[in-house]
């Protein structure tokens, strides 16, 4: 698995243009799984996941790394093909919305740490400053192990309209 994926051409923004995309890539994000493993974890149909990951490969965001013969058929297994992604790009904006929703599914489902939400009057430069802390805040972070449990984070500054 690579490092790091800079998500920047119309058809990954494309890919990902649906919430559950987003959810399987925040699933595959440790390790890799089957059909039959994601949609059991997702709660969704087997047929549902197929199609999903069939776009995110056609775009490079997942990939097969195993495949194995199972009672006459063939079982692949699919990763992610980077740890973390970036967007960049004119279409980045476009996903805070549909990254959010697909947050939200999870957050339904999860065991909340902490969250916080503040809005702050701040100028261009100060929020640039602190999107930029926050980013190496979490590019700095090292994993602790498929021992260790698995968190999702999400941090974002927006401007509020």
């Amino acid at each position: 698995m690579d490092e790091h994926l800079e998500i920047s051409d119309a058809a990954q923004y494309k890919a990902l243009g649906h919430p559950l995309r987003h959810r399987l890539l925040f699933a595959l994000g440790t390790e890799a799984a089957t059909i039959s493993q994601l949609a059991k974890a997702l709660d969704q149909r087997k047929g549902n996941i197929a199609h999903h990951l069939g776009v995110l490969q056609e775009a490079g965001l997942v990939r097969i790394v195993e495949t194995r013969q199972v009672r006459g058929g063939t079982e692949h297994y699919y990763r992610r093909s980077a740890r973390r992604l970036s967007f960049t790009g004119p279409d980045a904006a476009s996903q805070g919305p549909i990254l959010m929703r697909a947050v939200a599914d999870e957050l339904a489902i999860a065991e909340p740490v902490g969250s916080r939400l503040r809005n702050v009057r701040l100028t261009a430069e100060q929020a640039a400053t602190v999107a930029a802390a926050l980013e190496k805040m979490i590019d700095d972070l090292q994993d602790a192990g498929d021992d260790a449990e698995r968190y999702g984070l999400l941090v974002t500054v927006y401007k509020p309209r």
